[in-house]
């Protein structure tokens, strides 16, 4: 019994190969078709021996325990298996009980289900590290009639220290499709348990006709548990030298990200050039957030001559938020700077503040609720009128209750008071100090109609009338916030349909719509929607092309069908929204397109929408939008992007890109072309490549598995 108990534990430390520092004094369960004891000092178990310890299992064939020479010998096929992915299978194997040494002949080593690693010999040392002989290593499958890998590492010898989770390569010979292409002396990769560790990654190369041939190679550095920092060296044909970086930290209760760039080009004679972009957040005391984004560039053409970004206005901003059931405060804090053609930055609004405040209480049977609103910007330029500066702070009170009436009629009242007091500066033609007052009524009834149809079809259809009277104690005050102005069904029944607090619609209008929803049982659904605004006075306070003025608005038609089947092919969601006139002339249509059909996702767009000045929209704009990506097999996808100017008569921007993934290697082509030919984007071909093994580190899994066939 005494020895019995001795194989139980010697077989059970065993496990030890595969999971270091192991607690020794866990509890083995050994299972065997036959124990028997041989002599004094000889202990076998055969027939589908299998140990179990903690976590880890052990198979085997025969276990063998020679007391007197305190060695274990294992005959296989041996497979050890633990929590921690793994997988070590061998022919057979001798070590010693305490397993400081051992060997393992004919022995393959699998991490993580993702790097095998074959050698003719195994051996243990010291119970840290793992060394392998005549060593080949790759995440390919590998079949019987196919026994070359894609891509292998061979190596006279490879030591895997499992502590520091680090694979170390000797006489490394590099294999494609097993042809040597490169051969290296010394090599260190990380395997595939380690998240985090200093190396290279996977290089990028990329081609453009502005920078001409060009590689990227990040380097990964690790600043403790808590930050890290990339470094990307890109070095292209004699254009450019670049250097990116990315730092991150994180923070108790929160994190920040830093990401930029310097280079030394002939694009510009500016000589060194750059960005840098910033985002983090920090949750503190008492739900409050506080945020932060910075973006800087040297000059207006940096960040689309190296495809960082398309946008031609950078924002710095610092906000602190907290958000409650009844309560929501942000104090925020801006800077702008425009690096679009003909804008000065003098003549723009570059220091703005920004404070709201909201809370919403239960008052008189309906919902009351406050807001304040504190706002300031600042501009450079000292010229009257065009350097105004401007301070306001508005408070409004609103007041909602509804009523269910005879026959499902809904009714509802709304009160609202808006009060604000202005400080200006830099604008002779305004008062220094004026302010305003706006107090609004509005009554709306709601009559909802629902059928529900024997196959369990829910119809719903509700007319809505919504009669509004506002009025303002003084107009002609500066517009600062309010100018951009949509019509839409989210605000068909608004009491002010103006985005900012520096316009509050005013006069006596009619609001009227009728809405109509069909649910399916099968999960799609279809919503109709039409209204219109008729108004007694105010009908010249928005832009003709918006839609709201005169009268009588345009009509806004909306439709949408949500997660309808074609016949098993797939699913689509369609929306088309459109203002048009009594003679059917349009002001705006937009047509968005979604489709999902397993190995085909396709989004498209169209949009066109009538000059408008006043809303710096000089001519008519009219484009059409694509993106498509299509898993051609298990392995391969494509994907394309496409946005065409109907008014131009040309294309501004194009993308294609092949992707190929396997178990072991991920390759990502793509080519994307910038058509747009202007004072601030220059026309730019761009050809990326890159290419990651899987199996190192924590590279990207594969997609499915090449299939071993015949």
């Amino acid at each position: 019994m005494i020895a019995l108990r001795t194989l139980c534990a010697a077989a059970a430390l065993s496990i030890a190969l595969a999971v270091p520092g192991q607690a020794q004094d866990l509890p083995a369960t050994l299972v065997a078709d036959r124990v028997q004891i041989a002599g004094d000092n000889r202990l076998i178990a055969e027939g589908a021996v299998e140990v179990l310890y903690g976590t880890t299992r052990m198979r085997a064939s025969r276990i063998i325990y020679d007391r007197a020479g305190d060695r274990l010998t294992i005959e296989g096929p041996i497979t050890l298996v633990d929590a921690a992915g793994v997988i070590l299978v061998a022919d057979e194997a001798e070590l010693s009980t305490d397993l400081r040494e051992g060997l393992l002949q004919g022995a393959r080593m699998v991490l993580e289900q993702q790097l095998q690693l074959a050698a003719t010999s195994l051996a243990r040392r010291e119970g840290r590290y793992t060394e392998l002989r005549n060593t080949v290593a790759s995440s390919c499958q590998i079949c019987a009639n196919n026994p070359t890998p894609l891509w292998e590492i061979r190596a006279a010898r490879v030591l895997h220290d499992q502590e520091a989770q680090q694979l170390y390569f000797d006489r490394a010979q590099f294999r494609i499709m097993g042809l040597p292409v490169a051969y290296i002396p010394r090599l260190r990769m990380p395997d595939p348990t380690l998240d985090r560790a200093n190396g290279f990654l996977a290089p990028r190369f990329r081609t453009t006709s502005t920078l001409g041939y060009g590689v990227r190679i990040p380097y990964f550095f690790t600043l403790g548990d808590h930050a890290d920092v990339t470094v990307s060296p890109y070095i292209s044909s004699g254009r450019t030298r670049t250097l990116d970086f990315r730092y991150r930290q994180a923070l108790p209760g929160g994190s920040y990200e830093l990401a930029g760039a310097i280079s030394d080009d002939d694009l510009e004679p500016s000589g060194l050039r750059g960005y840098v972009f910033g985002s983090g957040r920090f949750d503190l005391r008492d739900d409050y957030v506080l945020s932060f984004g910075l973006q800087a560039a040297s000059d207006s053409f940096y960040l689309q001559d190296y495809d960082i970004s398309d946008q031609d206005r950078l924002t710095n901003r610092v906000e602190l938020s907290r958000t409650r059931r009844d309560e929501h405060f942000s104090a925020r804090v801006f800077h702008f700077r425009s690096i679009r053609a003909g804008e000065v930055n003098a003549l723009q609004p570059t220091a703005v503040t920004d404070l709201n405040y909201i809370r919403r209480e239960t008052l008189w049977g309906g919902i009351g609720t406050a807001r304040f609103n504190a706002h300031t910007h600042y501009r450079p330029s000292d010229i009257d009128m065009l350097g105004r500066d401007v301070g306001r702070a508005s408070g409004q009170l609103d007041w909602q209750r509804s009523w269910i009436l005879r026959g499902g009629l809904k009714a509802t009242a709304n009160l609202r008071g808006t009060f604000d007091q202005y400080a200006i500066r830099q604008d002779s033609s305004l008062p220094p100090r004026p302010n305003r007052f706006t107090p609004a009524a509005a009554v709306e009834l709601r009559w909802p109609w629902a059928r529900q149809g024997t196959t369990g079809v829910v119809h719903v259809i509700e007319p809505v009338v919504q009669v509004v009277r506002s009025h303002s104690s003084r107009n002609g005050l500066p517009d600062e916030d309010s100018v951009l102005v949509e019509f839409d069904e989210g605000n068909l029944f608004s009491l002010n349909r103006f985005p900012g607090w520096d316009r509050h619609e005013t006069g006596t209008r009619v609001n009227a719509g009728l809405q109509y929803s069909r649910l399916d049982p099968a999960g799609w659904q279809l919503g109709l929607a039409l209204g219109r605004v008729l108004r007694d006075d105010g009908r010249d306070q928005f832009p003709t092309q918006s839609g709201l003025g005169g009268a009588r608005s345009d009509w806004l038609v909306v439709a949408d069908i949500t997660n309808f089947a074609l016949r098993g092919t797939g699913t689509i969601s369609l929306t088309n929204r459109a203002l048009f006139a009594d003679d059917l002339s349009f002001s705006q249509n937009e047509l968005r397109l979604n489709y999902d059909a397993g190995r085909l996702d396709l989004a498209s767009s169209y949009l066109w929408a009538a000059a408008d000045p006043a809303q710096g929209r000089e001519a008519d704009a009219s484009e059409w939008v694509l993106d498509a990506a299509w898993r051609v097999t298990a392995n391969w996808q494509a994907r394309t992007d496409w946005r065409y100017d109907f008014e131009a008569e040309q294309a501004t921007r194009a993308g294609f890109g092949l992707i190929y993934r396997n178990e072991c290697v991920a390759v990502d082509l793509s080519l994307s072309r910038r058509f747009t030919s202007s004072t601030s984007v220059r026309p730019t071909t761009t050809f990326g490549l890159s290419v990651d093994l899987v199996g190192f580190g924590t590279g990207q899994a594969g997609a499915r598995s090449r299939s071993c066939s015949g």
